[in-house]
C-alpha cells in the first residue's frame, strides 16, 4: 500500500501596540495531502495559543474521495466498433471514476457540439434567445446536412445539433459576454480564440472527458453561475431518453476537421446519478454513428441502463 503525507505548518505571532496586550500566537497546521491506494484526503487543523493555553478552534476534515479504476475489459467494445477512444464514468454517490483509456480521458480536445449545452445556457441567460421555442429564421445557405436547411428553435436545434443556429446565437452573445460566462463556468481551458462562431469547432477551446464530467456535475447540481430557470430549460431540452427507470440527458459532438467525436451526458436513477463522457477518433464518417451505440453498450455492461 502506498501512502504519502505532507505537512506544512504556518505560525503568525500577533502583538498589539499596547505593552500590556496579550501576545497571541496562531498556528495553522495544514495536512496538504494524504493519499492511500487512490484515495485522497485533506485535513486542516487550526490551533490558537493564548498565554501558553492552547485550544483547538477549528477541525476540518475534507474527505475528497475520488477513486479511479481502469477497466481494461471495456476495450472489447472499442475493438468491436473498430474505433480508438476513451470512456469515463463518474458515480456521483460513490465519488468513483471508472473507464477505459483513462490517460486519454484527461487529454483535452475540441468540444465541438458538446459546447451547445453551455452555449444554450448563455443564450437564454443573456436573453439573445427568449426561450427554447423562439424561432430563428434559416439564412438560406445550404449546409452539410439537409436537415439543417430550415428554420429552427433552440429545442429542435439542440436535438438536431444544428451548427448554424448555435453560430448565430454565439454572434448575438458576442465575444466579451461569451468570454465572461465561459470563464465563470470554468469550462475547459476557457480559451475562445479562433472566432466567435468557430472557437468550439475549429478554434482554441479545449476540454477533456474528465472536464466534461466536471461541467455536467455542476450543471446537474445547479452549481453553475446561472439562474435555476435557465438551467431547468436546458436540462429539459437535453433529455435524450426517458423511461420509467431512468432519465438520460446527453449531447453529441463532432469536430469535423479534428476528426473527433463525442457523446457526453448523465443518467438519473432512483438510486443514483451517473455521468459519462466518450470520445473517439473518427477515421471515416461512418464512425460518427458509433458514438451512441458504443456508449450505450458500455453503460449496459456496467448496469447503468437496461
Amino acid at each position: 500500500m502506498f501512502a504519502l503525507l505532507r505537512c506544512v505548518t504556518f505560525r503568525l505571532r500577533i502583538i498589539a501596540a499596547h505593552p500590556s496586550a496579550i501576545a497571541a500566537q496562531i498556528t495553522l497546521l495544514a495536512v496538504v495531502s494524504f493519499a492511500v491506494a487512490n484515495q485522497v484526503f485533506a485535513l486542516t487543523v487550526i490551533t490558537f495559543k493564548f498565554d501558553h493555553k492552547e485550544s483547538i478552534s477549528s477541525l476540518s476534515l475534507l474527505s475528497h474521495y475520488q477513486s479511479w479504476e481502469e477497466k481494461k475489459e471495456l476495450k472489447k467494445f472499442f475493438d468491436e466498433a473498430k474505433v480508438n477512444g476513451c470512456f469515463l464514468l463518474y458515480d456521483l454517490q460513490a465519488e468513483k471514476y471508472i473507464g477505459y483509456n483513462l490517460k486519454r480521458a484527461k487529454k483535452p480536445f475540441l468540444p465541438a457540439s458538446t459546447f451547445k449545452i453551455l452555449n444554450s445556457i448563455i443564450a437564454l441567460e443573456t436573453g439573445v434567445v427568449k426561450n427554447e421555442n423562439e424561432i430563428i429564421k434559416w439564412d438560406g445557405m445550404k449546409r452539410q446536412f439537409e436537415v439543417w436547411n430550415k428554420d429552427y428553435s433552440m429545442k429542435d436545434a439542440f436535438a438536431a445539433s444544428t451548427v448554424w443556429f448555435y453560430q448565430e446565437i454565439a454572434r448575438r452573445i458576442g465575444h466579451d459576454k461569451m468570454q465572461k460566462f465561459v470563464n465563470s463556468a470554468k469550462y475547459g481551458n476557457q480559451n475562445i480564440n479562433g472566432g466567435i462562431d468557430q472557437f468550439w469547432l475549429t478554434g482554441d477551446l479545449r476540454i477533456s472527458a474528465k472536464e466534461e464530467i466536471d461541467f455536467l456535475v455542476k450543471f446537474h447540481k445547479y452549481k453553475l453561475p446561472f439562474s435555476r430557470k435557465t438551467i431547468n430549460t436546458v436540462k429539459e431540452i437535453s433529455i435524450n431518453e426517458k423511461t420509467d427507470k431512468y432519465i438520460l440527458r446527453a449531447k453529441t459532438g463532432w469536430a469535423f476537421e479534428a476528426k473527433l467525436g463525442w457523446w457526453v451526458g448523465y443518467i438519473e436513477r432512483d438510486h443514483g446519478v451517473y455521468f459519462f463522457a466518450l470520445n473517439i477518433d473518427i477515421a471515416k464518417d461512418e464512425d460518427a454513428a458509433k458514438r451512441i451505440p458504443l456508449t450505450k453498450s458500455i453503460l449496459r455492461e456496467l448496469r447503468i441502463i437496461e
